[in-house]
């Protein structure tokens, strides 16, 4: 195919399209549908894994064979001429010269295409810098800085294609040399910078998702499944305890629809065999066990005899417990004859669209973008297999289906009013200024502030998200290693500002 549009043509075309926006009444794509994630995922591919380490077959997959490329500076090109020019030009040698797009966040505007109500593509409008490192007289390549090269604005036309997403069209305009897009200072702007700090920290694998406005507005995921395998933005991890705020909001869910009861004695559903003789086991309620006051240990092969037993009366202080939350489980499952899995993928995983969420391990995780867990040396371990859903641990799912969730925890769907205060009040203290409520960490940070949060660990395992339901933000945090945690409070810091320095200064306190 020969172009020959100058660059005249060019700019009539770019009037057209955003005539044919205006007249046609395009509304722009919240940054939570499945459409801006879907675009966004497919930019992703196309740059971060794609121009950003020369992976020539991301452009092979993802251009419409009928590609067009239009750039205000260097022409028109097709497929075949836009590959031989990367070839020649910008990967000609990744030893001796290295450029690098990085998105402006918040630049990006997408648009859906319909043709009689039939959505058949989309139009992403933003702005991207460029960064170049080269080597300079008697540097090594390993010691050249990054520079800024140019800012450009980019608009591409989407196209499904046999159900299959490509890149129709794609043009880059207004190129300037100066940064107007600002000055990066810091390294949660620049990956390039995130991947060494990751490196120094012996991090595998990084996923970072950050909610604003109640919305999950960004997904970035860092490092490697295994040596030479770039990890997908949506990569499967094991959440570890991160599992006991769903199992939570599974039975808050019940409580708000009437079919389960906060206050009722749990042992006329389930009563354990090791407790049936305790008089402790009538006082258990699914309050007690969602604000940890059982009474049990975390684990009864804690014990010395292996057996679950009571430390303490329920209800007098708090010690976390994952056999409490297995109890409850029991007992739900008892009454409503289907288990925690299903009733989960009904109230939870169906509704939000969490197609990469379960609680058991089977033929449907995909292993090819699974997140294996190491310990501190790098070596790694076995994958958790489970069977039967557990109620504390082991949820298999991606930032972008649990930060779904989060939204949807923090903005109270399917909660009644007295549910949800009721789920973020001070049901018992676990040191100054935290607390736990109804299946979530509570952290009181003053003016009637506060956030909510969980943790989980085990081994390969270090996860963690912070909620600020006044503001609608929030930060989920997973990584796949032993010692992940001390990433945590840079990453936190950055994305919560002065919120976020004081839930650090709770926790280091």
């Amino acid at each position: 195919m020969k172009i020959n549009t100058s660059f005249f043509q060019l700019k009539t075309i770019l009037i057209g399209i955003l005539l044919f926006q205006f007249q046609i009444g395009l509304s722009q794509e919240e940054k939570n549908s499945e459409l801006y994630k879907t675009i966004m995922s497919r930019d992703s591919l196309l740059f971060n894994i794609g121009f950003n380490t020369c992976d020539i077959s991301q452009f092979e997959n993802l251009f419409s064979d009928n590609f067009e490329f239009y750039h205000d500076k260097d022409g028109p090109s097709d497929k075949a001429m836009f590959l031989v020019n990367l070839k020649k030009g910008l990967c000609r040698s990744t030893e001796t010269y290295k450029a690098r797009r990085y998105l402006v966040p918040n630049s990006t505007e997408i648009y859906p295409l319909y043709n009689k109500g039939v959505l058949y593509g989309a139009m992403q409008m933003g702005i991207h810098q460029f960064y170049e490192k080269s080597i300079g007289k008697n540097e090594s390549f390993a010691d050249a800085k990054e520079k800024f090269g140019s800012t450009a604005r980019f608009t591409h036309v989407w196209l499904l294609e046999n159900g299959i997403w490509k890149l129709r069209r794609s043009f880059s305009y207004d190129h300037q040399t100066v940064n107007t897009a600002g000055t990066k200072s810091d390294i949660f702007d620049n990956d390039q910078e995130i991947k060494k700090w990751l490196i120094q920290n012996n991090i595998p694998t990084l996923g970072i998702g950050v909610i604003n406005d109640g919305k999950l507005q960004e997904i970035k995921v860092f490092g490697e499944l295994k040596k030479g395998v770039a990890a997908p933005y949506n990569t499967i991890w094991n959440v570890a305890s991160l599992t006991k705020p769903v199992t939570a909001i599974v039975i808050l869910k019940l409580v708000s629809a009437g079919k389960w009861d906060l206050e009722e004695p749990l042992y006329k559903y389930w009563t354990d065999p090791d407790i049936a003789n305790d008089p402790n086991t009538k006082l258990l309620t699914t309050r007690i066990i969602l604000s940890h006051q059982t009474g049990f240990p975390n684990w009864r092969y804690m014990n010395e005899s292996g057996k679950l037993d009571f430390k303490f009366k329920p209800g007098t202080k708090y010690q976390y417990s994952g056999e409490g939350l297995e109890y409850l489980r029991k007992a739900l499952e008892k009454k409503f004859h289907k288990t925690l899995d299903q009733l989960a993928d009904e109230l939870i995983f169906q509704p939000l669209k969490m197609t990469d969420t379960q609680m058991i391990w089977n033929d449907k995780v995909d292993l090819s973008r699974y997140a294996i867990g190491y310990d501190n040396k790098g070596n790694a371990y076995e994958p958790t297999k489970n069977k039967t859903a557990n109620a504390a641990d082991d949820l298999l799912t991606t930032i972008k289906d649990y930060g779904t969730f989060l939204c949807s925890v923090m903005n109270s769907d399917g909660l009644s009013k007295k549910v949800f205060d009721d789920m973020t009040a001070h049901q018992v203290e676990t040191k100054k200024n935290k607390y736990f409520g109804l299946g979530f960490e509570i952290y009181d940070l003053g003016n009637n502030d506060y956030a909510l949060s969980h943790g989980g660990a085990d081994k390969g395992v270090q996860t963690i998200f912070l909620l600020l339901p006044k503001t609608k933000q929030g930060i989920v945090i997973f990584t796949n290693v032993d010692d992940g945690y001390k990433v945590y409070e840079k990453i936190v810091a950055h994305y919560l500002g002065e919120n976020g320095q004081k839930i650090i200064d709770i926790e280091t306190k």
